[in-house]
């Protein structure tokens, strides 16, 4: 395993070398997908609350899976309220 820190500068230049291919060979797509996996990497104030992501799962009935995504295409974090009792006429 091969381990190296590059700038933005030198992964933008590996990515265009590897994009000019005609074809990628398995180890080539794979160096392609890590390089975009590692931008994420460095974002180091990238983080999220999972018991928010707990209370938020249980509040909608939904998976925490699916409010992980919500939360990351950008849904703001809300919690559904409660329906709102009706008194009787």
């Amino acid at each position: 395993m091969w381990s190296m820190k590059l700038s933005d500068s030198q992964r933008d230049a590996i990515r265009e070398l590897l994009g000019e291919q005609e074809e990628l060979s398995a180890a080539q797509q794979g160096a392609l997908d890590a390089l975009e996996l590692a931008r994420w990497d460095e974002l180091p104030e990238a983080s999220l609350d999972w018991e928010t992501v707990g209370e938020l799962a249980i509040a909608q009935g939904i998976g925490e899976a699916d409010v992980f995504w919500d939360l990351t295409s950008g849904m703001p974090a809300r919690k559904r309220r409660p329906p709102v009792a009706r008194k009787a006429a």
